[in-house]
Formats: C-alpha cells, structure tokens, sequence
C-alpha cells in the first residue's frame, strides 16, 4: 500500500480513535474473547511459558494466568487505539490520566546529571503507549520537564510495511508526526553516533529474544531459566557513559497505570554487560512474579 492510500486509512481511522476510552475496552474485551476462544491465539507458547515460569503452579492456577493474559492482551489493543487518537493533543492525554510517572524525581536527576539516558524497558504492562511517557509527569515544574525532542525510541521493523508504518504513527501520535526519534534497532548505534553531543534519553525494550544477527548475552536465571538477552542497549550505555534506569509499569486497574523508574548504574561504563543485564533482569523478575498476566507471554523467549 503506497504512502497515499494509507495516509487516507489513517485519516478515515482517526475519528475512531478519538472516541471515549471505554467504548475502546468494550471492543478490546470482544478482541480478547475472540483471540482466545476462536484463534486460540499462540495459546500453546503462553501455556508453555507460563508453565516454565511457574513450575510450582497447578493447572488450575496456569489456566487462570492464561485467561488474565488474554484480558490484559486486549486492554493493551484498546489503549492502544484510543493513544492513537491523541496525535497532536497531548492535553487529551494528560487530561486521562491513563499513566502517572510516580517517582519523577529518579529519571529527571538523571537526565539533569547524566550525558544522556538510558531506559531499558520491557514487555510489561502496556508497552504501545510509552510514546506519551513525558505526559506521564504530574506536578512537576515546567522547566524541569524533557522536551520531546530529546527522546528516542528503538523499535524492531515489522514485516509489513503497512501495519510497520501504522504502529510508528499510532506509538509517537501524541508527539506529532514531525517527530524524529523513531528509530529503527538496526539503525539505533548510526543514530547515537550523529547524536552523541545531545542529551538524549532513549527507551529501549530489552527483554525479547535477540533478533537473527543482534548482539546477544546469555543470563544464568531469568523466571528459572537461562535466557538469551538482547545487549543493543547495553553497549549504546557503556560506549556513552549513559545513567541506566529500568522502568516499571504496574495496572492499577482499569485505565490506570502507574510507572516508576529504578537506577541500575549512574555511568554504563562502570559496569560489565553481564552486570547490567541481570540486574535488570532481576528487577523485571520481581515486577512478573508480583503480577504475572501483566507481561507478554505470547513470543517465544527461551528458544
């Protein structure tokens, strides 16, 4: 589909987005129904993981996790769509209240202190909505808040090109289309480099499998077991003397997320890839083990 046909989708889709957040979920309750009583969507690897990482667990008990994946899978679809119709009005937004950073001080210390930032993230909670994450901080003076400009996001390239460039625009909606910190994983260290002098603070997932030719490390334990662990945003850290953070996002319920960061090093250059990726692995098992449906089961992590 060529850039005019789907710029004409987005356009036709927009005024859908932009409807209430509740009738979203009422929609994303039917997506979760449909995925996992029709499509059995990916049914066998959530059970697979789920069991793995909960050995101690009983059928019953699986089944359960299983069935609050689904409804968290479809909560992520509705929050999703209505992000999208945030673009260009970040008020909409911050007005929701659908996040709230709770302890801002910790990421702007770092960003105020460091040459630039690192935040390692994770398939927790509702990942397609960090795009709003300088929304997310309430109560804080003006002058202290990232401008957008500074943030960059790594994303893997999806095989479509269609749906590729669908989830760019609907991921940075509140940022505008103007926005240029987007930035393609194979492309991230070129982008860096460029953009070495800036103060920047990158969002980075980190715990999915590595991709066929990413860098990879092997940690000991993640969930009881050994894990091949993507290092992209390791080496940027170390290479640039960035502060790393790990990042929580934790369902409060319905509509509500609460987000907060936790320091793994001041300088990456201080620290070994190995000792920075099982401390963030273990932050990101405590975070799993305290609410289990709230992370991404369905992508097969051990291989």
């Amino acid at each position: 589909m060529d850039n005019n046909a789907q710029g004409l989708f987005q356009l036709l889709f927009r005024p859908l987005q932009k409807l209430p957040l509740g009738f979203h979920y009422f929609w994303g309750n039917l997506f979760s129904w449909f995925a996992k009583n029709v499509m059995h969507y990916r049914r066998d690897i959530i059970v697979t993981n789920l069991s793995r990482s909960f050995p101690e667990k009983k059928y019953g008990e699986i089944k359960d996790l299983t069935n609050g994946f689904y409804k968290h899978l479809g909560e992520i679809f509705a929050e999703a769509v209505w992000f999208g119709g945030c673009f260009r009005k970040p008020e909409r937004l911050h007005d929701k209240e659908l996040c709230r950073i709770t302890d801002p001080e910790v990421i702007l210390s770092a960003y105020e202190n460091s040459p630039s930032v690192m935040v390692m993230t994770s398939h927790l909670g509702n990942w397609e909505i960090f795009g709003g994450l300088f929304q997310y901080f309430y109560g804080v003076p003006e002058e202290r808040l990232i401008p957008n400009d500074a943030m960059c996001f790594a994303y893997k390239k999806l095989s479509s090109d269609f749906w590729d460039r669908f989830f760019g625009i609907n991921r940075t909606a509140v940022l505008g289309d103007d926005f240029k910190g987007y930035v393609e994983s194979k492309s991230i260290l070129r982008w860096a480099v460029e953009h070495k002098n800036e103060k920047k603070l990158y969002i980075f997932p980190t715990d999915q499998f590595p991709y066929k030719g990413a860098g990879r490390h092997e940690i000991p334990s993640f969930m009881g077991q050994k894990t091949q662990a993507m290092e992209g945003s390791v080496l940027l850290a170390r290479k640039f003397h960035m502060s790393v953070l790990y990042m929580s996002m934790v369902n409060t319920g319905k509509g509500h997320h609460e987000i907060s960061f936790r320091e793994i090093c001041p300088d990456g250059s201080q620290m070994t890839s190995d000792e920075i990726l099982e401390k963030f692995y273990a932050f990101l098992e405590e975070d799993i083990r305290r609410d289990p449906a709230n992370y991404l089961w369905s992508h097969k992590r051990w291989k």
